[in-house]
C-alpha cells in the first residue's frame, strides 16, 4: 500500500488562503494606487540572478549575503534568489543607459532570505519598492516620507517614521576616532539601540576592542539630552565634512517635512543606522505607534554608489528609495483585527433549477460592473443562504423557474432583508 505524503510547507513559507489573500491584495492595491498617485512607474525584474550580481560589493553587504539563496543550473553557472528588489533595480538603470531621469520606479514582487523567523517576518516574501533615481535633492527624500503617510494614512495605520543621515553617524563617529576597519560593525551595534538598550550596546562596543577614549565618546553621545537637537552637532560640523554634510542634508530635509506638516510624525533619530553597508546618507524606517509589532514595517534611504559601482563606473546616480513589507503589514493589520471586508463578492446569485439562466443573468450583471458568484454546488436554499451570512455577501438573487417566466429577479438586501425586483428578460 502506498504511504500518504506528509505534505507541508518549506520552513518560512506559507500558503494565504481566501480570506487571507483578499486582505493582503487590498494592501497590495492600496500601496499601488498610492505609488501610481505619486508618478511612479512599473518594472518587473527576475527572480533569479547571477549570484556576482547579487553579491557585488555595491548591493546588501555581509550581513545579508549570509542569508542569500545560491543555486545552478544545468550549464552550471552560479545563480542566486533576490534578497530584495533594489539591486536588480539598480540593474535596470545600468543596462539601459537612455531611461530619461529622474526615473521614479515601483516594483512589487517576492524575494527570499533564508534568516531568521518571527511574526511578520518570513524567508519567502513581497516587497513594494519605490525608487527614484536621478534625484539629488531632499524634496526625493520628503516625497517618499510623504507617500508612505498617505499610503499607511489609507490602510487606517497609525505609523511614525523615524529618519537619520548616514554620512551624519560615520562623521561622528570618526570624530569620536572610531577604526575605519570596525565603523560598520559600530554601525551595526548601534542599529539594536532600541531594541538591547544602551548598557547592552556598551557591552557589545566594548566586544569590538575599541579604545577606551572611543567608547567614553560614543557613551557621552548616547546619553546626552540633547543629541537629537541638530545644534549638538554643529561643533563637530566645524570639524568634520561628513558631519557638515550630512547636517547640511537633515537640515533641508527638516525643512520640507515642516512645510508639508508632517514633522510629528516624522522623528528625527541620530541612532537609527540600517544595516546595510549600501546607504550613503538619508535613511528611514517606519514603525507602528502602538507598537504591536516592534520591528519596522517599511524602510530605506538613499544609496548613490550602487549603481556607478555596478556598471564600473565613477559615476555617482543620485538614488534614493523605500520599501514596504506586504506581509509584515497583513500581520500588523490581522493583529489589529481590523474589520476589513474579507469578500470582494457584491451579489451571489442562487439558482433553483435555473442553473442556464442564472448564468445569463450572473454575465448581464459582471458586464455591468457588479462582482459576482453563481452558486453551482447544488446547495440547497436554506444553505446557500447560510453561506451568504458567513461569507458576508451584502446581496443576494433566489432566481426559480417562477422568476424567470415572469421575466425579472428578486435582489435581497441581506443586512436589512429588503427586496427589491429588477425586470430582466431571460
Amino acid at each position: 500500500m502506498m504511504k500518504k505524503m506528509d505534505y507541508q510547507n518549506v520552513r518560512g513559507t506559507q500558503d494565504y488562503l481566501p480570506q487571507e489573500e483578499i486582505v493582503r491584495r487590498k494592501i497590495r492595491r492600496t500601496l499601488e494606487d498610492t505609488f501610481i498617485e505619486y508618478g511612479c512607474k512599473p518594472i518587473e525584474t527576475p527572480i533569479l540572478n547571477y549570484t556576482d550580481l547579487m553579491s557585488s560589493k555595491y548591493a546588501g553587504g555581509a550581513e545579508i549575503l549570509q542569508e542569500m539563496y545560491t543555486l545552478s543550473d544545468r550549464g552550471e553557472r552560479d545563480l542566486a534568489l533576490r534578497y530584495d528588489l533594489t539591486i536588480p533595480f539598480a540593474k535596470v538603470v545600468a543596462m539601459n543607459p537612455t531611461i530619461s531621469m529622474p526615473f521614479k520606479r515601483y516594483e512589487i514582487g517576492k524575494v527570499f532570505r533564508d534568516g531568521p523567523i518571527k511574526a511578520g517576518r518570513f524567508r519567502e516574501f513581497t516587497q513594494c519598492d519605490v525608487d527614484i533615481v536621478g534625484a539629488s535633492s531632499q524634496v526625493a527624500e520628503a516625497e517618499l516620507m510623504m507617500m508612505a503617510l498617505h499610503a499607511f494614512k489609507k490602510l487606517e495605520m497609525d505609523v511614525v517614521i523615524q529618519y537619520n543621515n548616514r554620512k551624519l553617524l560615520a562623521g561622528m563617529l570618526e570624530a569620536f576616532e572610531t577604526p575605519l576597519d570596525r565603523m560598520n560593525k559600530v554601525v551595526l551595534v548601534l542599529d539594536k539601540i532600541e531594541k538591547v538598550g544602551v548598557n547592552q550596546v556598551l557591552v557589545e562596543l566594548a566586544e569590538l576592542e575599541l579604545s577606551d577614549q572611543t567608547i567614553k565618546n560614543i557613551e557621552r553621545f548616547l546619553m546626552s539630552e540633547d543629541n537629537e537637537q541638530y545644534t549638538y552637532f554643529e561643533s563637530y560640523a566645524s570639524e568634520n565634512e561628513q558631519v557638515k554634510e550630512g547636517l547640511a542634508e537633515l537640515i533641508e530635509l527638516d525643512g520640507y517635512l515642516n512645510y508639508l506638516g508632517i514633522q510629528l510624525k516624522c522623528l528625527f533619530n541620530p541612532f537609527l543606522a540600517r544595516g546595510l553597508e549600501i546607504y550613503t546618507g538619508t535613511i528611514y524606517e517606519i514603525f507602528l505607534e502602538n507598537q504591536l509589532i516592534k520591528s519596522s514595517i517599511g524602510s530605506g534611504g538613499r544609496y548613490d554608489n550602487a549603481i556607478g559601482g555596478l556598471i564600473g563606473s565613477t559615476e555617482s546616480f543620485s538614488t534614493v528609495g523605500i520599501s514596504f513589507g506586504l506581509d509584515v503589514i497583513y500581520t500588523a493589520l490581522s493583529m489589529e483585527e481590523k474589520q476589513w471586508n474579507k469578500n470582494d463578492i457584491d451579489i451571489y446569485i442562487i439558482p433553483i433549477g435555473t442553473l442556464k439562466q442564472s448564468l445569463y443573468l450572473a454575465t448581464k450583471l459582471r458586464k455591468d460592473g457588479y462582482k459576482v458568484e453563481l452558486e453551482m454546488g447544488n446547495r440547497k436554499v436554506k444553505k446557500a443562504l447560510d453561506k451568504a451570512n458567513k461569507e458576508g455577501y451584502p446581496f443576494v438573487v433566489v432566481l426559480g423557474e417562477r422568476e424567470v417566466e415572469d421575466n425579472q429577479y428578486k435582489l435581497k438586501n441581506m443586512e436589512t432583508g429588503e427586496e427589491i425586483i429588477h425586470t430582466f428578460t431571460f
